[in-house]
């Protein structure tokens, strides 16, 4: 598994798998099992996706040791705020039975709480209770606005990002503040399989269209979750390590972009 390297040395698994709406039952638990046979070591969750107890129960049953897993969970919007925040934290920590968190999000902006919710974000990294701290569906002026208040700037930045919403001035910034770039929704709810050029591209490679898609964020440096319940979709999106996109191909999923989302827009979701 590749690793990307935070500005504080904590290494994250550059592949993981995401959990929004995989449920809190069995389901969940297979495909967890799936894909540490298959050999990830990143789950992402959060508290609003109401599965953490059923991730910790997967995770303390895997055998797999806990250092050598990466667990994100997020702290949601109602439960901004300094205080709030903390015991939000705590919440997440008793379910998912972990006696840490390796990368803690904001899960969205919320303007009157951003700045209060950080301070508690920098208090929890103090203490080591988390290895890192981020954000998520921040934009440059989201950050902007944050940065001068921050006694410890986030290390990672978790977008929707895909080949339609490529957003390079937003890489770019966040490359420039040592911020990580991280892909939600790299698929694109599977709207990436209608695109004639990445179908194009899966044959060219002998590739999934999925894998192509990872492949190009992996190539770019960027951290990518892609969701599945499906076993088989879960190993298959992890077959991506023994090809390479060249230059002219990454420019070409590049060019895909037209600032079209899938999911909210941060500028109104969750009042940022």
């Amino acid at each position: 598994m590749q690793t990307i390297e935070l500005y504080n040395g904590v290494q994250v698994p550059q592949l993981g798998l995401g959990v929004w709406q995989s449920g809190n039952g069995e389901a969940l638990q297979e495909a967890l099992y799936a894909a540490f046979d298959t050999g990830y070591r990143h789950i992402d969750t959060a508290s609003f996706y109401h599965n953490e107890a059923g991730v910790g129960q997967a995770i303390n049953n895997s055998g797999i040791d806990r250092s050598e897993l990466f667990i994100t969970t997020k702290v949601w919007n109602a439960d901004q705020g300094y205080a709030a925040t903390l015991k939000a934290f705590e919440r997440s920590l008793a379910l998912l039975n972990t006696p840490y968190i390796d990368l803690y999000l904001v899960h969205w902006p919320v303007k009157s709480q951003e700045k209060d919710t950080w301070k508690a974000m920098e208090e929890l990294y103090r203490q080591g209770k988390v290895r890192a701290i981020g954000v998520s569906n921040f934009l440059q002026h989201h950050l902007e606005a944050l940065l001068p208040y921050c006694n410890i700037k986030p290390m990672v930045n978790q977008l929707e990002h895909h080949p339609y919403l490529v957003q390079k001035e937003l890489q770019a910034f966040c490359r420039q503040q040592d911020i990580c770039f991280e892909a939600w929704s790299p698929l694109m709810q599977g709207g990436v399989f209608a695109i004639p050029l990445l179908q194009d591209l899966a044959s060219k490679y002998d590739k999934t269209i999925a894998q192509v898609v990872l492949r190009w964020n992996i190539q770019n440096g960027i951290i990518s979750i892609p969701k599945s319940i499906h076993p088989e979709r879960i190993a298959g999106n992890f077959d991506i390590w023994n090809f390479e996109l060249t230059t002219e191909d990454l420019a070409l999923i590049d060019h895909l972009d037209k600032g079209q989302r899938v999911g909210p827009d941060p500028d109104s979701f969750g009042n940022g």
